[in-house]
């Protein structure tokens, strides 16, 4: 036996119907108002004072909304303006908040180390990356801040190091006690990093570090010799 098909909504090919906007929009509880006004009994005013508080509320929603919007376009020129500012450090030296540097063959190596207080004398002792002990540098007595110390690439035994990874330590006399202190090495800056979390920049042979954690940028161009740099 055939059966008729009276539709194709019998098979389940019927476009199925858009789902109402549920949703009261301000033009629409507006043209909402003004129909009932209109047909509202002249001897039995409605009460307005519902509906312009609710249209209140409309308006500081959109305003608000509003809003938003310019500060997201704000934002997005912020960072546009952050970013083309950072491109700028590119080539520059920085001292960031490190212990490990990879040194070329006759590198100098320049640092500061970061004293909370005055001291009677600040160690800084250089390991090679088996962690050997290769150079001690004594800094002598230095104020609160930062102490600058230089290192020429020469062992304890008076020879030029080889190429490697060096790490740097260093201590400061507080009282009787020997104190560890916060190390800084200087290196220039290869490129600069805009990812979600904020800004990060390349140093030569540190690698990559958030922005945060470099203390200070120098007016430094970096020359074609690794590690080198000129006024």
């Amino acid at each position: 036996m055939v059966m008729a098909i009276d539709s194709l909504t019998d098979l389940g090919l019927g476009v199925q119907p858009a789902a109402p906007n549920k949703d009261l929009g301000q033009d629409d509880f507006l043209h909402l108002m003004v129909t009932q006004l209109k047909n509202q009994d002249p001897f039995k005013p409605m009460e307005s004072g519902e509906f312009l508080g609710q249209l209140a509320q409309f308006g500081t929603v959109s305003g608000l909304a509003g809003l938003q919007t310019s500060f997201d376009s704000l934002a997005a020129s912020l960072v546009s303006n952050q970013a083309l500012q950072a491109s700028a450090l590119v080539g520059r030296s920085a001292l960031a908040q490190t212990s490990v540097l990879d040194v070329a063959a006759g590198q100098v190596v320049n640092g500061a180390i970061d004293l909370p207080s005055a001291t009677a004398g600040v160690t800084v002792s250089i390991r090679d990356f088996t962690g050997q002990p290769v150079r001690t540098l004594s800094l002598g007595a230095q104020p609160a801040g930062l102490a600058s110390f230089t290192w020429d690439g020469i062992g304890d035994d008076g020879q030029p190091l080889p190429a490697g990874r060096y790490s740097f330590d260093a201590s400061y006399n507080a009282g009787t006690e020997s104190v560890a202190a916060e190390m800084l090495l200087q290196a220039p800056i290869d490129s600069v990093l805009l990812g979600a979390g904020g800004f990060s920049v390349e140093l030569r042979g540190i690698g990559e570090l958030p922005f945060t954690a470099i203390r200070e940028i120098r007016n430094e161009t970096v020359s074609g010799a690794t590690g080198a740099t000129i006024d």
